[in-house]
């Protein structure tokens, strides 16, 4: 019995330290992150593709116009996403401008609300503090949120209201309050109308539903989509039909499965403890008690990431997953308290393993800007010096921090456009905004209307033909063949500028012979 009891206290002790270690691990991914969301809201120009036009929905709607129009007419823009996250952000651009940091404050703003939400209730099902901390700070620590989260995008604040709707739902173990049901309703309907990947999250709420009491589950889905329907027919009836063409028709992208199968096998190399964590749990619930939201939310989830085999799409197809299998695992973590309770052995055992499980999890998401005051000492330390940024991800265009040279070559593109006569055409919109003009099209979504047969692009090449526009600044792009075959016959290179990674090729009119 001595021998039993010093094992204990030892295993007890130790688990305590490890967990103390898990804590510090996973705040330090959480100062990383503060670190890289501090230096995007201070970098003035696009970090990724299309941060801009995100911004420009929200301009739109600070000036009392919809986002959803004629994309074969000046000024050729058009929005495949539902307006929420761009509502949200109007009073923001009236606070800051036409600036990117005002969809970066948001996003922020809703991925650490996010991180917060888990922490807190992950927190109360286990009663300690400490994996609660966990909780909150894998959210953080995961690639793809850190990739995400601070820019000035709609999908975190999609991945918010369905977390808050799924926790709300989830409260009653056997069906949903009236005042639950209202809650998780409204917030389901919220991340809906913020991105249409939402549209897993509502599957998994009705199958959950469904699954609990059939007939009350369709009392609740027939209401819930009529009001929806409705709504999506009052904004289609606004906008003379440009809604439902822009937001149907421009998200129908080719897919490929070898992207998708890539982008499978990458999520689970990150996140393997939490997803194995987490499928343990559905394999209890399946076999031994009755399957739990969370559970069957992570299983929708995990099954939504296959949309990121469409062209566009990418790793931010999979956080709701992630997410999802955070708060599995942490359901898990707290029956496995509750079992080991009465074991002395079982709970000095689960002690160890669990934080030892957190902190290879902790190594499999590594990512570090090596370039920061913060950082830098940590990085000679791993001896990780001689790159701007390291991540088990590999490759990756995000996680970097933009550097005093990306912002005097972007000042510099700001003022070639600023000076170009008349309006300008530029593949990202932050350009145009800072030089004051209206930003023309919007590339991704010309060039997925071209290919699905919904766009006459001939409007836009008359213009380029008759070298209408004073400047055009490219990037990626990402606009159909016949305007780039345009571009190059109307519009002659004179500069190759590079900011943040990426070279802007501008161009101005070639002039007659």
């Amino acid at each position: 019995m001595a021998v039993s009891s010093l094992l204990q206290t030892l295993g007890t002790r130790a688990g305590s330290l490890l967990w103390a270690l898990v804590v510090l691990v996973y705040l330090a991914y959480g100062v990383v992150f503060g670190i890289y969301a501090a230096s995007l809201l201070q970098f003035p120009f696009d970090y990724d593709q299309g941060e801009g036009f995100e911004l420009l929905d929200a301009v739109y709607f600070s000036r009392g116009e919809w986002p959803y129009r004629d994309i074969e007419t000046y000024p050729f823009y058009a929005s495949n996403y539902p307006p929420l996250f761009h509502l949200l952000a109007v009073p923001l651009v009236w606070a800051f401008g036409p600036r990117l940091i005002a969809g970066r404050l948001l996003s922020t703003a809703a991925t650490v609300t996010l991180a917060a939400a888990v922490g807190l209730a992950v927190g109360r099902w286990t009663r300690r503090w400490m994996i609660g901390l966990w909780a909150g700070g894998m959210v953080l620590a995961s690639n793809y949120v850190y990739h995400i989260g601070p820019l000035s995008r709609s999908h975190m604040t999609m991945v918010l209201f369905e977390t808050l709707a799924v926790l709300a739902l989830a409260r009653e173990e056997d069906f949903p309050s009236r005042r639950s049901l209202l809650l998780g309703s409204l917030a389901l309907m919220a991340a809906g109308w913020t991105k249409q990947h939402a549209i897993i999250t509502v599957l998994a709420v009705f199958a959950y539903l469904f699954l609990r009491r059939p007939r009350a589950a369709l009392t609740w889905a027939i209401p819930f989509a009529g009001v929806n329907l409705a709504l999506f027919a009052l904004i289609d009836l606004a906008t003379g039909g440009y809604w439902s063409l822009h937001i149907i028709e421009a998200n129908i992208n080719e897919y490929d499965y070898r992207q998708a199968f890539f982008l499978y096998s990458q999520w689970f190399r990150l996140h393997a403890v939490v997803l194995l964590l987490a499928a343990a749990l559905v394999l209890y619930e399946l076999y031994f008690d009755r399957l739990s939201l969370l559970s069957i939310w992570s299983v929708f989830a995990a099954a939504g990431g296959a949309l990121a085999g469409k062209w566009g799409a990418g790793e931010s197809y999979f956080i709701t997953a992630v997410v999802a299998a955070i708060l599995a695992a942490g359901r898990l973590i707290a029956r496995v308290e509750r079992w080991t309770a009465g074991r002395p052995m079982g709970r000095a055992a689960a002690a160890l393993l669990i934080p030892v499980a957190l902190l290879g999890q902790a190594g499999l998401v590594f990512h570090l800007p090596t370039d920061h005051p913060w950082t830098a000492p940590v990085a000679r330390g791993l001896g990780l010096e001689g790159t701007r940024y390291v991540d088990t991800v590999g490759y990756t265009q995000l996680g970097h921090l933009p550097t005093a040279e990306d912002v005097r070559n972007g000042w510099r593109i700001v003022e070639l456009v600023r000076e170009a006569p008349g309006p300008v055409f530029t593949e990202e919109a932050s350009w145009a905004l800072w030089a004051g003009k209206e930003p023309v099209t919007n590339p991704t979504q010309l060039l997925n209307l071209y290919k699905n047969g919904k766009l006459n692009p001939e409007p836009l090449i008359r213009m380029i033909e008759d070298q209408a526009f004073g400047i055009v600044v490219l990037r990626a792009q990402f606009y159909p063949q016949p305007v780039l075959d345009a571009i190059g016959q109307a519009y002659r290179p004179i500069a190759d500028i590079p900011v943040n990674g990426f070279i802007y090729r501008i161009l101005i009119p070639r002039r007659p012979s």
